[in-house]
C-alpha cells in the first residue's frame, strides 16, 4: 500500500518547481482579467476570463500564443455548435446537450483540433445550452471573457521578462561535447594498449548512451527556440542559439561515427592490434579528434565567462592533422583498419566544416 500511495503521489508532483515568477505573472494575469472583464461587460463573477488567463499563462510566449488561440478557437466552435443544436433541436429535452457533447467531440476529431481545443469545444456547446438557456447573453460574454483573459495572459507574459530558456540547451550541448571527448579518448587508449573484453564492451556502453545525450540537448535547443519566439528579447539572443544548434548538428554526426568505430573494434578487437603503427597513428588521431570536439564549446563558454574574446594560444588551435596513407593494407586487420579510417576522415570532415 505504501508503494502505491508513494506512486500516486509521485504521479501528482513533479521533480522542479515553477519559477515564483512564472506564479506571479499568472497571478497578476488572472486580476487584470477579472477587473477588465467586469469593468467591460459587467459581469459579476467573470470566472470565464480568469480561466483563460490561468491557462494561457505558459513558460514562453509562443506556448502562451498558441494556448490562446487553442482555447478562443474551442470557445467560438462549441458556442456556434450549440446555436445550431439549439436551433434544430430546441432546448428543453436533457438529450440535446448529450447530442451537442457527442457531435463537438466529432467535429473537433474531423478537424484535427488540437487536444486543447478539443476538449474546450464540447465544454462551451455543454454549458450555452444549460446555463445559456437562463442566462441572457451568456454565449457571447463567454467569447469575450475567454478573449479577454488570453490577451491579458499573452501580454502580460510578454512584457514581464519573458523568459529566454538558452542556459539548458547551452549546458546540454556542453555536456554532449565534453562526453564525446571522453568517448574518443577512450576509443584511443583500447587502440593503444591491450584491452579485455569487458572493457570494450563498457566502452561501446558509453558511446551508445551519448545518442541519448544527443536527444536531450535536441529537446532543450528545441525549448530555446521556443522560448525566443514571439520574445521581444530574441534578437539579441538568436545568435547564441544559432551557434549551439550549428555545434549540436556537427556533434550529432560525430556521435554517430564514434558508435560505429567502437562498435568495429569490439566486433574485431585482438591484442596484436596494438603493435601496428597504422593502429598507432589512428589512436593519436582520435586523441587529436577529441582535443578540437573540446575547442567546439570552450572558447565559447570562456568568452560568455570573461564577457570578450578570448586571446589564442596553440592549445586552442585544431589537432587534426593530414589524413593517414596506408600503403600496404594488413593481411589480418585491414577490414578493421580500413572501417577506422573511413569513419575517422569523416570525423575530420565534420570537424573541418564545423
Amino acid at each position: 500500500m505504501a508503494a502505491i500511495g508513494s506512486s500516486v503521489v509521485g504521479r501528482l508532483r513533479q521533480p522542479s518547481r515553477l519559477p515564483l515568477l512564472q506564479v506571479v505573472k499568472t497571478s497578476l494575469a488572472v486580476i487584470v482579467a477579472w477587473v477588465l472583464a467586469f469593468l467591460l461587460l459587467g459581469q459579476g463573477l467573470p470566472i470565464f476570463a480568469a480561466i483563460a488567463a490561468l491557462l494561457v499563462v505558459q513558460p514562453s510566449v509562443n506556448q502562451s500564443f498558441g494556448r490562446g488561440l487553442e482555447r478562443s478557437a474551442g470557445v467560438v466552435l462549441g458556442v456556434a455548435l450549440a446555436y445550431v443544436v439549439g436551433a434544430v433541436l430546441g432546448h428543453e429535452q436533457t438529450f440535446v446537450v448529450l447530442v451537442a457533447v457527442i457531435l463537438a467531440l466529432v467535429v473537433a476529431w474531423a478537424i484535427r483540433l488540437t487536444p486543447t481545443s478539443t476538449t474546450q469545444v464540447p465544454i462551451s456547446a455543454m454549458l450555452v445550452l444549460s446555463v445559456g438557456v437562463v442566462t441572457p447573453n451568456y454565449a457571447f460574454d463567454r467569447i469575450i471573457e475567454t478573449v479577454i483573459g488570453a490577451v491579458v495572459a499573452l501580454a502580460v507574459n510578454a512584457l514581464i521578462v519573458p523568459p529566454v530558456l538558452l542556459g539548458p540547451a547551452h549546458l546540454a550541448v556542453g555536456r554532449l561535447a565534453r562526453d564525446l571527448a571522453t568517448a574518443l579518448d577512450s576509443l584511443a587508449q583500447a587502440l593503444d594498449e591491450p584491452t579485455p573484453r569487458p572493457e570494450l564492451d563498457a566502452v561501446l556502453g558509453r558511446a551508445r548512451e551519448l545518442r541519448d545525450q544527443v536527444a536531450k540537448a535536441s529537446a532543450a535547443v528545441k525549448t530555446g527556440e521556443e522560448s525566443l519566439t514571439l520574445n521581444p528579447r530574441a534578437k539579441q539572443q538568436r545568435r547564441v542559439l544559432e551557434a549551439d544548434r550549428a555545434i549540436l548538428h556537427t556533434l550529432s554526426n560525430l556521435v554517430h561515427r564514434v558508435v560505429a568505430m567502437t562498435r568495429t573494434l569490439r566486433d574485431n578487437y585482438e591484442a596484436r592490434l596494438v603493435d601496428d603503427p597504422v593502429v598507432e597513428g589512428i589512436a593519436d588521431e582520435l586523441r587529436r579528434a577529441a582535443h578540437d570536439v573540446r575547442l567546439l564549446v570552450l572558447e565559447r563558454e570562456e568568452e560568455a565567462a570573461s564577457g570578450e574574446a578570448v586571446p589564442v594560444t596553440t592549445d586552442d588551435l585544431p589537432a587534426l592533422t593530414a589524413p593517414l596513407l596506408v600503403v600496404t593494407p594488413d593481411p589480418e586487420h585491414w577490414i578493421l583498419i580500413g572501417s577506422m579510417l573511413e569513419d575517422l576522415r569523416r570525423v575530420r570532415e565534420e570537424l573541418q566544416g564545423s
